[in-house]
């Protein structure tokens, strides 16, 4: 099998974990032994049963007061979060209300998305007989989850998972593994059944996971994504994978500037742009493209960088991440390109880079091409419409794009030209919230998609065909036991039922 990162040495024992912008200890979590897991996986498969017992109804009771216990708890939740991964209070305050509308939501729709459903007989024979899909949740979905959201990453695919009536083993980024801790402790004080377990480590705790599963939902990398598909598929496990990322955002010559400008700010330092749907480059038209940029500068400016309170955005999750965005940007200027905010790292303490705005870019360079994962907005100049969204497509990534323009219709037109999951017009990131659409990447941005309605939950399960007779009539027409002649009549009596249909409706 493939190993899903590069050899290291496994994760045993117990550690503290940093915050990376302090420094200071945030915790201590104990490694979970790789030997462990097919143990806690054939508990959580025993668990399951009863769990899909309960039927949609009384899941949703269990995931009703799991969001109460999420609402009642939000605070301590936030403070870990800030503790772990350095984030502002900003930042770390948008994961627990995400997590509440995506429960609000599903429990309303859980019990329609499982029950059985009727289907037609194709032709007027087999009507005869009752034809039903039965939706039977998969045992145990394994999650593995990444380190920039590490409460909303960990849960937003566990929700659907639970509600169809999976058992769910989470494996949480080994860089951010208290969180996933307290979101499981609150499970069990909910009163929910322990049909949710967490286990941490890194790459051998990831393939064991991978190897105790009926189902694998991954967030991450392309290139670790890639890795889990193989191992998966070593065993015809199916995944859903959602990967990596460099959208786009196109401003047309008729877009509300501030708006754009605005957008874009956020929508690339968001995080510290750690978002795998921020804005990592945008294409603008000639005529506004100073005014654009002015806007922008001037919106970056007025930011605060920090962990805690008071701040927009805070620290990288840790000196390797911060190193691509240091490349990314020395490589550009060292290129040509000019960085009209930050440029370089923030002096002192802490894994913080400044927001940096960055033009006279193009696409020989890294800034324009590979995804950077952080505070950094690659602004490139473009004569027209059709340039931009050759420039938005010229990319092995199609994750979401946005585009700006007064005209929506005029937008939406760009937008069905763009290679990607999902565009937001005159707006970023809005998609995601969107629990009712489904958000999965194009080319090496993923397989499969999160969310989508009741289809975010179906994913979970296998369908099963029930057919039953609705009379007896008829039965075994085709058996060995008939004769010959038998068996012609019926098989011409089929034909010409058969081959009727089309001459009527022609007709």
């Amino acid at each position: 099998m493939t190993a899903i990162t590069p050899a290291s040495a496994p994760l045993s024992g117990t550690d503290t974990v940093s915050n990376p912008a302090t420094g200071e200890a945030a915790g201590q979590v104990r490694w979970t032994d790789p030997a462990e897991v097919d143990k806690i996986a054939a508990g959580l498969r025993t668990a399951q049963r009863e769990w899909e017992h309960r039927g949609a109804k009384g899941r949703a009771k269990a995931l009703a007061r799991f969001a109460l216990w999420l609402g009642d708890n939000r605070d301590e939740i936030e403070r870990l979060l800030i503790s772990e991964t350095g984030k502002s209070a900003t930042d770390a305050a948008q994961e627990v209300p995400l997590l509440i509308m995506i429960l609000s939501y599903v429990i309303k729709v859980m019990e329609k998305a499982v029950a059985p459903e009727t289907r037609p007989a194709s032709t007027p024979v087999l009507k005869v007989k009752k034809i039903t899909i039965h939706y039977r949740p998969r045992p145990v979905v394994g999650v593995i989850a990444p380190w920039n959201y590490p409460v909303a990453n960990a849960m937003m695919d566990a929700i659907g998972a639970l509600a169809a009536g999976c058992a769910v083993l989470l494996k949480p980024s080994e860089q951010t593994p208290l969180t996933a801790e307290l979101l499981r402790k609150g499970w069990l004080d909910s009163g929910a059944p322990d049909v949710f377990a967490v286990v941490q480590g890194a790459r051998e705790v990831a393939e064991a996971v991978i190897d105790n599963s009926d189902y694998v939902q991954f967030t991450g990398s392309t290139a670790t994504g890639r890795k889990v598909a193989e191992r998966a598929a070593s065993r015809l496990v199916p995944v859903s994978l959602e990967l990596g990322g460099k959208d786009p955002m196109i401003v047309c010559e008729d877009a509300d500037i501030d708006l754009a400008a605005h957008a874009a700010v956020w929508g690339a330092m968001f995080n510290a742009g750690q978002t795998c749907v921020s804005v990592e480059r945008v294409y603008v038209l000639e005529p506004v493209y100073d005014k654009f940029v002015a806007a922008v500068v001037r919106d970056v400016e007025a930011l605060q960088v920090g962990t805690g309170e008071g701040k927009h955005f805070g620290a990288l999750i840790s000196e390797q991440q911060l190193a691509i965005t240091e490349r990314h940007v020395k490589e550009a200027l060292a290129a040509g390109a000019r960085a009209l905010t930050g440029g370089e790292r923030s002096p002192g303490p802490g894994s913080f880079y400044p927001p940096t705005v960055l033009v006279d870019v193009d696409h020989s360079m890294a800034c324009m091409t590979e995804e950077t994962f952080g505070p950094t907005l690659p602004i490139m100049k473009v004569s027209s419409v059709q340039e931009a969204i050759r420039l938005a497509n010229d990319s092995p990534y199609g994750l979401s794009a946005s585009v700006f323009s007064k005209d929506v219709a005029r937008a939406k037109d760009i937008a069905l030209q763009l290679d990607c999951g999902a565009v937001n017009v005159n707006d970023v990131i809005s998609n995601l919230m969107c629990t009712t659409a489904p958000m999965g990447g194009w080319k090496t941005s993923g397989i499969g998609a999160r969310f989508g309605g009741e289809d975010g939950i179906r994913k979970f399960c296998r369908q099963e065909t029930v057919v039953v007779p609705r009379t007896n009539v008829g039965a075994g027409g085709n058996y060995y036991h008939n004769s010959l002649a038998t068996l012609a009549r019926t098989n011409r009596l089929l034909t010409r039922i058969v081959l009727a249909r089309p001459r009527r409706t022609a007709k």
